[in-house]
């Protein structure tokens, strides 16, 4: 499996993370967590517990990107050196991307966001020129 394939696993996992530890701040928060209606009760969550939400929403969001970025450089056949650079950094974007979130970094976090796209672009461009 190359290094960009990876970095697919571990891009699926973010939202799970950020989910468990929405669960931590409505604990924290709201004195329980309400399994039967979780999305519910985390529309209740001010504060971190609420950017932990949002960013856990948008690392759903992100990953569809990633998916199909990486992907399609995957069967395009480009270099697996080439698609690891941006893979990896995708990853370390949406990692800083969350903490920024649930931190209050507006400006941090948008720089991740731009970044994290910017890696999406640069795979689909990288399997254009390889096509």
């Amino acid at each position: 499996m190359t290094t960009a394939l990876w970095c697919l696993l571990v891009a699926v996992l973010i939202p799970y993370v950020l989910s468990f530890s929405g669960a931590a701040f409505r604990q924290r928060e709201l004195g329980s967590v309400d399994n039967r209606n979780p999305r519910q009760q985390a529309l209740q969550l001010t504060g971190a517990g609420a950017r932990c939400y949002a960013a856990q929403q948008n690392a759903w969001e992100a990953l569809a990107v990633f998916t199909a970025a990486v992907a399609t450089a995957h069967l395009a056949g480009v270099d697996a050196a080439d698609s690891a650079i941006a893979a990896q950094l995708f990853i370390a974007a949406r990692v800083a991307h969350a903490g920024a979130y649930i931190l209050d970094k507006d400006k941090l976090r948008s720089l991740a966001f731009i970044v994290g796209l910017g890696c999406c672009i640069a795979l689909f461009v990288l399997a254009g020129r390889a096509g």
